[in-house]
């Protein structure tokens, strides 16, 4: 199943996981769609050669310049570090820029706006103006990304990126032009957020990622910077391909009921749905290196007696093609419905499955429990905290259990009895909602 031939880049394989029987009658089909990409996944470190060193790229760095990163004399000084390091980080011959951003945006370099070529030289101008950076002025992040939008955009390359980090809410523009900048941008960028300290609002900074197929994460000590920058660029300088669609088609009489990224972090694409033709649809990934992403697809299918098969999905990735003909086929799996009468088979719930369906709703109740517990709800956020820890142990999810830990007591993670602790530290329960969607995979 799953691997095609391709012309350059990783090579994709595809995998399907699901139990495709039904019972009589039975309708809604859930599988696992695992999609690795192998090889040609990361260029040569920086200081290589440009010929040979992976796809084109450009990189725009988003440093948050409001005055409240001034209140503290190691934010600042943290920015300039991570971004010095994140340039370092860059391969020679990638195209990048720096900008300042508060209420507005400006190039820090090159100065006069436009994007510089990654080279020896370039590398020692951007840090030295990397010192000209100060505090002051307000936070407006739209205006951030539609200036790197320009920037990214005006380059003729393959693959376009963007880091950004804030310490502070988006004061400065409404909610709705921040939308409405994270609209304009999606699909044409790829990008990275980031929130240091403890005073910026984290539905925020993982809006920004998720619309813009990033990641997110918080950095509550400003000596931590420089480390996650230069892992976020490492990461960027490993993408080999972008704007992959995971493409669904479904026959006639069927239709799509979610398709999720679940591993490793949960994101709902299904509302990210373009139409790509007859009864299919593509909901986009973004880039890729080399790694494995799962995605969890419902598909419900018209009711059938015993003993009929059909082919109830076909999921394929696709890529557009340079000259804008027929997008290049990646890899495809295909999900099947069997309707039977055998009661065991018909009752099974495929492992992968049943491990993404609880990975799922692990990282809602999270974000329900510490919704209800700001809201002063002291009943419900208990009872959907001790359902949280009790998932996380249940799937292994250890990382998600100790950051939970930090918000509750347990008592007993097999049932979920747990106290919420009197006392929390701001940085444990922002960092515990940041994290809230990353999964773990199934232990084979």
């Amino acid at each position: 199943m799953g691997d095609f031939p391709q012309h350059s880049g990783p090579r994709f394989s595809v995998e399907v996981y699901q139990n495709e029987h039904l019972p009589e009658g039975g309708r809604e089909v859930h599988a696992v769609v695992t999609v690795t990409s192998a090889g040609d996944g990361a260029g040569p470190a920086a200081g290589a050669p440009p010929q040979g060193a992976g796809p084109d790229a450009a990189v725009v760095v988003m440093v948050d310049c409001s005055g409240s990163m001034g209140h503290s004399p190691g934010k600042l000084r943290g920015a300039r570090e991570a971004t010095a390091a994140a340039i370092d980080a860059l391969r020679d011959g990638v195209r990048f820029a720096v900008i300042a951003g508060t209420h507005t945006a400006r190039p820090v370099f090159p100065a006069a706006g436009g994007l510089a070529t990654a080279g020896p030289d370039t590398r020692k101008q951007a840090k030295r103006a990397l010192n000209g950076l100060r505090a002051d002025g307000g936070t407006a992040i739209g205006s951030w990304l539609r200036l790197a939008d320009r920037l990214l955009g005006a380059a003729d390359v393959s693959l376009r990126h963007g880091i950004l980090l804030t310490d502070g809410r988006n004061e400065h523009e409404s909610p709705e032009e921040l939308r409405a900048a994270l609209a304009a941008c999606a699909g044409r960028f790829t990008c990275d957020a980031r929130g240091v300290g403890t005073d910026w609002e984290v539905k925020e900074v993982t809006g920004i990622a998720s619309a813009l197929l990033g990641s997110a994460d918080i950095v509550a000590d400003p000596a931590g910077l420089a480390a996650d920058f230069t892992r976020m660029m490492e990461d960027a300088m490993g993408k080999a391909v972008a704007d992959v669609a995971l493409r669904v088609w479904t026959p006639v009489g069927a239709e799509i009921v979610f398709v999720k990224q679940v591993a490793p972090t949960v994101e709902d694409l299904t509302g990210r749905r373009t139409a790509a033709g007859p009864r299919a649809g593509d909901y986009p990934t973004g880039s890729w290196g080399a790694e494995s992403r799962d995605y969890h697809l419902c598909v419900r299918v018209p009711a059938a007696e015993v003993g009929r098969e059909m082919l109830a999905a076909r999921a394929s990735l696709v890529r557009p093609r340079p000259d804008g003909g027929v997008p290049e086929a990646l890899g495809q799996g295909l999900v099947r419905a069997v309707w039977t009468d055998d009661l065991a088979a018909s009752t099974s719930i495929d492992p992968q499955v049943a491990h993404y369906t609880g990975q799922a709703e692990l990282s809602q109740v999270i974000q329900q429990g510490l919704d209800a517990r700001k809201s002063g709800h002291v009943a419900e956020a208990t009872a959907k905290l001790g359902r949280a820890v009790q998932l996380a142990s249940v799937s292994g999810n250890d990382g998600t259990a100790k950051l939970l830990a930090k918000v509750v007591d347990v008592v007993d993670a097999a049932t979920g009895t747990v106290r919420l602790k009197a006392k929390v530290a701001e940085a444990d329960e922002m960092t515990l909602e940041t994290r809230s969607t990353k999964t773990v995979r199934v232990k084979k």
